[in-house]
């Protein structure tokens, strides 16, 4: 029988801050109230509430114009227990320590959801990458990775690529790790695939997020022809979903990316605007639409609404506008823990984000053991085998949501943390 009474531990809970929105306390209080559910035993609860390490290192680099300048950036690694961590780098001038634990932590959970031997870690440099050159942005890569170089490895904790960076970013990144002339492909994912990238990885978030939806579609016995889509943001993740929920028979009404939005009655083509996106760096003054912002797209009236931008877009002050029926989350953390509550009254069915966009970690675990063998898979067998590992943990997800009488992302959680909980017991590191 499911356990369903609260527990208190030996400190109290992290608190939100009235107009606050802290990433970390967010990621905490998930991860607490699934805690709760499995009445988790004190010495599992501290180990897994906070990250294992947290690095914060400063970069020199001296730019093209002759001048220097230090960047900061972090390494934070969430948990190690079920196999060597994993997560993303970004570059970006609003990343942050507490950013970077939160999306380290959601890794953790994401890996476990879909039962792959991975923990969790995020690394970010504060800096603005649309005013560097590539060949600053080299020297900044390489430096940041001397810099963390002691707790990264293949077996250790394993970079990818995230906001602003991308393949060339990590074969840079290859590089710098390598010794002795020796290349080892296996320190990073999402590498060109003539350095040893798997095949399938460039659209692997947007392929699961799709797989996602089309098993929420049998579950609620709604089927996805004619559906009216809307899309927060038309990064690689929005953009990919974009096309396959189109190919699917969905009409997208709405996009937005990071500056502005268009909206149309008639449906808008992903493809034609992926080439618009292509020639003019956004989205926005694609024919035939108006402009809309990011409130007014998640107010819209539609069927399927997909944040697949940064995290906290959704939230209490809008989450009662939504009149979607699926939330499908492409982005990592993009509702807070307020604008669930008011979600799971309206009985949104919200697919959580490390459920729904878990494809892009899979096929990193993929590229990954590749590396690791020396050999490699069809762009079919990474997709069989991903699509296979996503629809076990949905159906796994949905039981758990049945059993506990909870919404869909409590019962991604108490699966994951669950999951990495026994490990932690089995080998019995208290």
């Amino acid at each position: 029988m499911p356990q369903q009474a609260k527990i208190h531990y030996i400190e109290p809970v992290i608190q939100k801050k009235e107009g606050d929105y802290d990433p970390f306390i967010e990621a905490t209080l998930q991860f607490e109230n699934a805690a709760d559910y499995l009445d988790l035993e004190p010495w599992i609860y501290q180990r897994l509430k906070y990250p294992e390490r947290e690095l914060i290192v400063h970069i020199p680099i001296l730019l093209d114009n002759g001048t220097a300048e230090t960047f900061t950036g972090f390494r934070v690694q969430h948990s190690t227990i079920r196999g060597p961590a994993k997560g993303g780098i970004r570059y970006s001038p609003d990343a942050s320590l507490s950013e970077c634990k939160a999306l380290a932590s959601w890794m953790t959970w994401k890996s476990a959801v879909i039962n792959i031997p991975f923990g969790g870690s995020k690394g970010a440099v504060i800096c603005d990458p649309t005013q560097m050159s590539e060949n600053e942005l080299k020297k900044l890569t390489k430096q940041y990775i001397n810099a963390i170089r002691d707790i990264i490895g293949p077996y250790k904790d394993i970079p990818a690529p995230d906001m602003f960076t991308n393949s060339q970013t990590m074969a840079w990144i290859a590089d710098a790790y390598t010794q002795n002339g020796q290349l080892e492909p296996a320190v990073v994912t999402g590498k060109p695939v003539f350095l040893g990238g798997s095949l399938g990885r460039e659209d692997a978030t947007g392929t699961g997020l799709f797989y996602m939806l089309r098993e929420a579609s049998k579950y609620l016995d709604f089927p996805l022809a004619d559906k009216k889509v809307v899309v927060l943001g038309f990064g690689n993740v929005g953009s990919s979903i974009a096309k396959l929920v189109h190919k699917a028979g969905c009409k997208i009404i709405a996009v937005t990316d990071i500056y502005g939005g268009i909206q149309s009655k008639k449906g808008i083509d992903p493809f034609a605007l992926k080439e618009h996106v292509g020639k003019n760096g956004s989205i926005v003054n694609f024919p035939e639409t108006v402009p809309i912002d990011n409130e007014g797209l998640i107010s819209l009236p539609c069927d399927i609404l997909i944040p697949a931008a940064v995290e906290g877009q959704i939230n209490k002050n809008n989450a009662d506008d939504i009149k979607a029926k699926i939330i499908l989350e492409g982005a990592n953390g993009p509702t807070t823990v307020d604008a669930d509550d008011i979600l799971k009254e309206k009985e949104t069915l919200v697919i959580p984000d490390i459920l729904a966009n878990a494809g892009g970690v899979m096929v990193s675990y993929l590229e990954w053991v590749q590396n690791l063998q020396r050999y490699f898979f069809s762009e079919e067998e990474v997709l069989d085998k991903t699509e296979k590992k996503m629809k076990q943990a949905f159906w796994e997800v949905i039981k758990i949501m049945k059993d506990y009488k909870v919404s869909m992302r409590e019962a991604a959680y108490i699966l994951a943390v669950g999951s990495v909980a026994k490990t932690l017991r089995v080998l019995g590191r208290n």
